[in-house]
């Protein structure tokens, strides 16, 4: 079967796109004007040959999409009358429970249960989390990640991950920069600690290299496991201590780039993720593109050679994208 191509909405959060000035200002316009945010992207969507989408932290979350629609059940029909559909939902907002203590568990498994029932009307089938941050280098006293830490994370994982199977849902864990699952060692950690059957994986080919590690050797190992995958570029590992606050998604900028124009073997990621339960979905994450026409089909072409050599490299027949 042919891979759809998706990507996540914070491709359409570049404040050059929306004729404003600031990310905030984007965002609050976007949460005056819920419609007018979403029929934009949609239409731009159209230009592309992206049919999916992931929501995410606001102005391009479910509680926006219910807002602009006034149900799930809308929300879809506008989408499948576009040829469109969500592929998943990010955990991302600010207001979400935090995990990193793991003292407040039903109210952690009550908000992922409601997203989860909305992607299951939607017909989405990936809940997408990350693990809360790191602390800054040096901080006293320290922090560390370690196995009692990464033993809490996974029984919160556990209650979480079961909850949200009830509704045919897939509980997935994002490997963000600077966060608890960052380094290669803390993915084999943390997938180690987890059941199969209730936790996945959604590596990220940016964010891995960022730290470090190799995109491609994570997917191998994990290959069973991930559910969906982020098709990200970057620059070169992150080779300072960078201040671990609310500033540190922006500085993390620098080091990202569209794909094909970084260090990601995308021939063997494209290679390793045809192997998983995601390779379905070709999700291309852009942060914030001025262009999201320009960047998204650039990034689909990029996935498209990945893909078509590693075909030919097995002897098989190049796959038909769909358009």
């Amino acid at each position: 079967m042919s891979p759809r191509f998706a990507t996540d909405v914070v491709t359409f959060y570049h404040p050059g796109f929306w004729d404003l000035d600031s990310a905030d200002a984007v965002r609050d316009w976007a949460a005056d004007h819920p419609d007018r945010f979403w029929r934009r992207v949609l239409d731009t969507l159209a230009e592309t040959e992206v049919t999916g989408i992931e929501l995410t932290f606001a102005p391009g979350g479910i509680d926006s999409a219910l807002r602009a629609y006034g149900s799930a059940q809308a929300f879809r029909r506008e989408l499948t009358g576009r040829g469109l559909t969500v592929v998943s939902a990010f955990i991302a907002d600010s207001d979400a429970p935090d995990w990193r203590h793991g003292d407040n568990l039903p109210a952690i498994v009550a908000d992922a249960e409601r997203r989860a029932a909305f992607l299951a009307e939607v017909g989405a089938e990936v809940l997408v989390a990350g693990l809360p941050m790191r602390a800054t280098y040096g901080t006293r006293p320290p922090f560390f990640v370690d196995a009692a830490y990464m033993t809490r994370m996974a029984d919160i994982a556990h209650a979480v991950g079961e909850a949200v199977s009830r509704y045919g849902v897939r509980l997935a864990f994002h490997t963000e920069s600077h966060s608890t699952l960052w380094y290669e060692r803390d993915i084999d950690l943390f997938m180690a600690l987890t059941d199969p059957r209730y936790v996945w994986l959604c590596p990220d080919s940016c964010h891995i290299a960022l730290g470090g590690g190799d995109p491609v050797a994570v997917a191998r190992r994990h290959t069973p496991r991930t559910a969906l995958a982020h098709w990200k570029d970057a620059v070169a590992p992150i080779d300072v201590h960078l201040t671990i606050d609310e500033t540190v998604y922006a500085r993390q900028q620098p080091y990202m780039t569209e794909l094909g124009t970084g260090i990601v073997d995308w021939e063997g990621w494209a290679d390793a993720m045809s192997a998983t339960p995601g390779a379905d979905t070709v999700l291309i994450e852009l942060d914030e593109a001025a262009d999201p026409v320009a960047a998204l089909r650039s990034g689909t072409a990029v996935a498209k050679r990945a893909l078509a050599a590693q075909f030919s490299v097995s002897g098989l027949r190049e796959p038909q994208i769909d358009q």
